[in-house]
């Protein structure tokens, strides 16, 4: 308010006329203080609601990003397990490696079964489009998939949610071989 309009603080046409304050003056004062309220309350309104909708998000990302660390570190863990899996002898007439075999088999399972129900999603299988979010091109070569595509993959890589927690190791194709090229010719970028 005015300092008029607060010195007069029962200010009537009649007595605002005595006192020699024109009354469309004090209207139009009062206008513009209740617009500028108006503006302020819809500016707090706005304010509180952007705070309660990135809280929102921020609690969502917490819970959904919360295993980040943890699958991190899990991650070796599974490369080993699956490792040791590709390296057992699979002809072995030996009942117990059988069993054996199996059961690393069966634990490798459980442990992807885990991760996907937390929301880590295994990247990185042969014949994907290369992409260099979710891939590591360790190399290029020439091979039977057409270029731009995964050819071979020496890691897997992981993601939660949209977030790539481990980028996959990849080897890329640089399309089909040609005829007059060596096979085991690899061009390797980095």
């Amino acid at each position: 308010m005015s300092d008029e309009t607060n010195a007069q603080p029962n200010l009537t046409p009649e007595n605002a006329a005595d006192a020699g304050i024109d009354v469309r003056d004090v209207i139009d004062g009062l206008q513009t203080e209740l617009a500028k309220a108006r503006e302020d309350v819809l500016r707090a309104m706005a304010d509180a609601e952007n705070t309660r909708r990135r809280a929102q998000r921020e609690a969502q990302d917490a819970r959904t990003y919360a295993i980040d660390r943890f699958a991190s570190d899990l991650l070796p863990i599974a490369d080993t397990l699956s490792r040791a899996l590709q390296a057992a002898p699979r002809d072995s007439s030996d009942e117990a490696v059988k069993n054996l075999l199996t059961g690393l088999e069966l634990t490798e399972r459980a442990l992807v079964d885990a991760f996907s129900r937390h929301g880590l999603k295994r990247v990185g299988a042969i014949g994907e489009t290369f992409d260099p979010k979710l891939h590591q091109a360790v190399a290029q070569a020439p091979s039977a998939h057409p270029a731009g595509v995964v050819a071979e993959v020496m890691q897997p890589g992981y993601v939660l949610g949209d977030r790539t927690v481990r980028a996959a190791m990849v080897l890329v194709s640089s399309g089909q071989a040609n005829a007059g090229a060596s096979p085991s010719t690899v061009d390797i970028k980095v």
